[in-house]
């Protein structure tokens, strides 16, 4: 599993090619509130990770804006778990890091803060359970995850850490304008 935790460039393009999928099929679908349509209104990022030679990628959340009513639709992300500033592979690799170091007081994982990754395993075990996304989504899996040990326990089911954030993109946007996402393997541990 820690291989699967440090990735390569392969990696990191293929979540940049991911994301450029949603946001085609986002802006293809047009306005979700007048059906006008939506042009590009990307955000600045300034991600922390180490993403080698595709940091540029990073630099923009891709995001449009209706020609009509002005309404924000922003896809759904791969490479960014919200409005985290650390790319959301390394919310997923710190937590599972941190899971194996208890005990080691002080100690720094992946370049996070330990109150940092404290607050993502309160977002991952007590915040992430409240949400009507996990509450339809942790039916689909059998036998059940045990929240308890998230993120542990879900990217356990999944075979690559990829699809646990293309699981995970519901909850990376507040727009309106949802793309579903396909998972890109079809060995993910779920049940459909």
């Amino acid at each position: 599993m820690c291989q699967r935790l440090r990735p390569n460039a392969s990696f990191w393009w293929l979540l940049v090619r991911l994301d450029e999928e949603i946001a085609r099929k986002t802006r293809g679908s047009g306005c979700q509130h007048c059906g006008g349509p939506l042009h590009r209104a990307d955000y600045p990022r300034k991600p922390r990770g180490d993403l080698g030679e595709a940091e540029q990628a990073f630099e923009t959340r891709w995001s449009f804006c209706c020609g009509r009513c002005r309404k924000r639709a922003t896809p759904p992300s791969v490479r960014f778990l919200g409005r985290r500033v650390y790319v959301g592979q390394l919310v997923v690799a710190a937590c599972l890091s941190w899971q194996e170091l208890l005990g080691q007081v002080g100690k720094l994982v992946e370049g996070v803060p330990r109150r940092t990754v404290k607050r993502w395993l309160h977002w991952w075990r007590e915040l992430l359970p409240g949400t009507r996304f996990w509450q339809q989504a942790r039916a689909r899996f059998m036998p059940p995850v045990d929240a308890d040990a998230m993120p542990r326990s879900l990217v356990e089911r999944f075979a690559e850490l990829a699809q646990v954030l293309v699981f995970l993109t519901p909850l990376t946007t507040r727009s309106t304008s949802y793309v579903r996402v396909d998972p890109i393997h079809a060995e993910d541990g779920v049940s459909r």
